[in-house]
Parts: structure tokens; C-alpha cells; sequence
């Protein structure tokens, strides 16, 4: 398992505009492409099911439009967002627990509680069910897949929660200011709730003694002792110090600034690090023969509750650092492209345009990197300028009952994003030459 992947959340009480913010890095190997997809809500004949990678179970009679950061395998997603303004992000961990039963994979659970719920609470109860029902966690398949136990952030625009799992055991507890989780198990005794044989699987199991103390869940189940020390730990404590930090100030550029942060958590309150390294950091890069592990994609979800504006999701590919966050809206059409990605190296998906830019200015061409980061950076201050605006009109067309008219504003504005994206690192690749291959292996 990758040691790596970093969700943070803060709520209205600690940002600046009190409108909750998201944020996800989701770090997987190398060469794991991971497309941007958007679904449809949809409806659902009685006797329908779900069919996930390993196990199957009744369909819900309505899934919601979401939209899903999906490794090109993987039914499920990283990280994703729906209509309802739901947004969750997975962390992988290691329990105890291991086994030969076929169980649900902890990003296929994401994609269930996007597709069946209304609100963050809801979310919790739909994935907690289906966790109780049918497990996730680490399980020997035949298909090569990877699998681990799960934490996540669940978040809306009024409320987040912590979930972390073992087998299929929970925890569950209300997010208050702004925290990040990392992969660490971090809920000990001060969960709110627990699974309903937690306490007596741990007993059963010769990992929790019949004590006083009220029982915690990470000390029972955790197979790491000491969850003080390693990277987990260190990024965990790297996000919750920044966060506290400057709470009550937090914004959408604090959020991309701690995804692209390269401190490796040594110093937790230093300033952001802004030099590439290939340390325990948030912002994760390959290795020098571009294997390894790497941020696949990032989100910073900035949710709205007052009504002035949509919630606005800013999407990125590949290393945060070295690329942009794309204002996108669920009320609109995503450009397909976004979507373009498989196991093999391709010049027409994003996703892999972005792991040869990596490539080229950390490997080859590095005295351009500054040069390829101003570039980007002055795209972002330009969609930072116009986001906010197309938000605002977006939601006056539809409060005016002109769904159809901000539907296409809203996709004819990400698809001259999209195009005017593709065009700048298309660009940059060509002046950097072709001395690398966008070879996949």
C-alpha cells in the first residue's frame, strides 16, 4: 500500500467567507491514470443491482448526478462531489484484519454514497450500512487489486464526519473547525459512534481487554502501534497544525497551497515548502525513473449554504504543483476529454499529458520548471477572476427557473477552460522538446 493520501476539511466557522472547504490529494502509483467522470442521476427498475468489482447488492431506485476522480479500473473514485453538495475522500489504512472473502473496495464506497445520499449525515449512514453489510479491507482477489482498510472525510455544506474502518468494523466521528486525516488511524476513544459489534469483535479477537477505559477504536484495530511516527503521521500532523493555524482564515488558495505543500512534516508550523522533494510530503512525486507513487489528482470542493452562488469544484491532474485547479460545476457538462485515460500512455487524455510534463521538467528540462509553474500560476489567477462570477450568474439562472441557459453558460465555460488548458501544456511540452517518451512503464 502507498503511504500516502491526504483529506482535509474546514468548516464555516474557520474560513474566511464561512462556507465549507474540501480538499483532497489522492496519491496512487505513478502510472495509474485517473480521469475526471461524470454521471448522470439515473433511475432504477425494481430486482436491479449493483455490481461492484467483488460483490453485488441491491441497486438504490435513484443514484444521483456526481461526479468521480476513477483510477481507469476502479468502479469507485478517489474522491468526487454530487448534485446535492456531498463531497468525499478516502485515505488508505491497515488494520488488523485480513481476508480471504471477497469484500467492497474502499473507493467503489465513495461512489455509493454519492450516488445515495442528500446530505454528509446521509452519506455516513448509506456507507456505514453497506460497511456493517458487506466489508471492505484488505482481501486476497485473483484480479491483482490492491486492496486496504479505509478512512474518509464526508462533508456538506453544513457538516463533515470522519469515518475509519476495519474490516467490517467503524468509527464515526463530527468534524468541529478544520482537520486533516491522513493514512494514520486517527479516531481513538473519541469517536461518537461505533459499528454495533466493534467492541465485541475487538474482545473476540484478543485486541481489546474488558478495561474501564472506554474503548478506542484505533488502539484495537490499528496495526500500527506507534501511529505518533511515520509518514501517515507526519502529513496528518503537517495539515492539522497548518489548518489551526491560520483558522478562521482558511480560502480555497490556503487548500490548494496545502496540496501542493512539500514540507515533510518534520517542522509542522513552518511556512509552505514550495520545493519539490520525493520526502513524506502532501504533494507527492515519483521517483527519478518516474515510478514509484505521485498525486493523481487533487480537489478543493468550496461548497456554498447561503444561496449566492453554486459550489464551485476545483479539479486538478496530476502533480498539484506542477498544474492548475479547473473551476467545474455539476450543473453543467464536464468536456468529455476530461475523462480520457487508460492503462497505456495517450496524447489525447489530460491525465497522462500531465504525467509527461512531470516528467520532462523534473527528469529532463529542470531549469524550465520555474518557468512552467509561473505560466500556470497566471492561468489560475485568471480563473480565480472569472470562477466566482460564472458561480454567481449560474445560480441567478436557475433561481429564475433558467436551468436549460445555465446549463449550456456553465459548459461552454469549462470547455474554453478545458481547451485553453490542453493548448498551454501541449505547448510547454513542445518547447521542453522530446527527449522523454510518454512511455508507461
Amino acid at each position: 500500500m502507498l503511504k500516502s493520501c491526504d483529506t482535509m476539511v474546514a468548516l464555516p466557522g474557520a474560513t474566511t467567507d464561512s462556507q465549507t472547504i474540501f480538499a483532497k490529494n489522492s496519491d496512487r502509483p505513478a502510472i495509474e491514470c485517473q480521469p475526471l467522470v461524470q454521471r448522470g442521476r439515473a433511475t432504477h427498475p425494481a430486482g436491479t443491482m449493483t455490481k461492484c468489482q467483488f460483490v453485488e447488492f441491491p441497486e438504490a431506485p435513484t443514484t444521483y448526478r456526481h461526479v468521480g476522480s476513477r483510477p481507469y479500473w476502479c468502479w469507485g473514485y478517489e474522491h468526487g462531489f454530487n448534485e446535492y453538495q456531498v463531497v468525499i475522500g478516502n485515505e488508505g489504512l491497515a488494520s488488523k484484519y485480513e481476508f480471504d472473502s471477497p469484500k467492497l473496495i474502499g473507493m467503489e464506497l465513495i461512489r455509493l454514497g454519492l450516488e445515495r445520499a442528500k446530505t454528509a449525515a446521509e452519506a455516513v449512514e448509506v456507507m456505514t450500512d453497506l460497511i456493517t453489510r458487506y466489508g471492505q479491507g484488505k482481501f486476497n482477489n485473483d484480479q491483482g487489486v490492491r486492496t486496504y482498510d479505509n478512512g474518509y472525510i464526508i462533508a456538506d455544506p453544513k457538516a463533515a464526519y470522519i469515518l475509519q474502518t476495519a474490516g467490517h468494523e467503524w468509527a464515526v466521528k463530527q468534524v468541529q473547525g478544520a482537520v486533516g486525516i491522513s493514512n494514520v488511524y486517527s479516531l481513538e476513544d473519541d469517536w461518537a459512534r461505533l459499528s454495533p459489534t466493534a467492541i465485541d469483535q475487538a474482545k473476540a479477537n484478543a485486541w481489546w481487554d474488558d478495561t474501564s477505559d472506554r474503548f478506542n477504536f484505533a488502539a484495537a484495530y490499528s496495526r500500527e502501534a506507534d501511529r505518533s511516527v511515520g509518514g501517515g503521521a507526519m502529513r496528518r500532523r503537517r495539515s492539522c497544525t497548518v489548518l489551526s493555524k491560520v483558522a478562521g482564515q482558511i480560502d480555497t488558495r490556503t487548500m490548494m497551497a496545502l496540496l501542493g505543500d512539500h514540507s515533510d512534516g518534520s517542522s509542522p508550523d513552518e511556512p509552505f515548502q514550495t520545493e519539490i522533494s520525493q520526502g513524506a510530503s502532501i504533494c507527492v512525486h515519483h521517483n527519478d525513473d518516474g515510478g514509484g507513487g505521485n498525486t493523481a489528482a487533487s480537489l478543493v470542493a468550496h461548497l456554498c449554504d447561503n444561496g449566492s452562488r453554486l459550489p464551485v469544484y476545483w479539479c486538478s491532474f496530476y502533480s498539484p504543483c506542477l498544474g492548475v485547479f479547473l473551476p467545474t460545476f455539476i450543473e453543467g457538462e464536464l468536456p468529455s476529454v476530461l475523462a480520457i485515460g487508460g492503462e497505456e500512455a495517450s496524447d489525447d487524455s489530460p491525465w497522462w499529458l500531465f504525467r509527461q510534463l512531470s516528467l520532462k521538467v523534473r527528469l529532463e528540462e529542470t531549469d524550465l520548471l520555474p518557468a512552467v509553474q509561473a505560466k500556470w500560476k497566471a492561468f489560475q489567477t485568471r480563473l480565480f477572476a472569472s470562477a466566482y462570477e460564472m458561480a454567481s450568474a449560474g445560480k441567478q439562472q436557475i433561481d429564475q427557473g433558467r436551468e436549460a441557459d445555465a446549463k449550456q453558460f456553465l459548459t461552454q465555460y469549462m470547455a474554453e477552460n478545458v481547451q485553453t488548458m490542453l493548448g498551454m501544456v501541449r505547448q510547454m511540452l513542445s518547447s521542453v522538446g522530446t527527449s522523454v517518451e510518454m512511455a508507461a512503464d
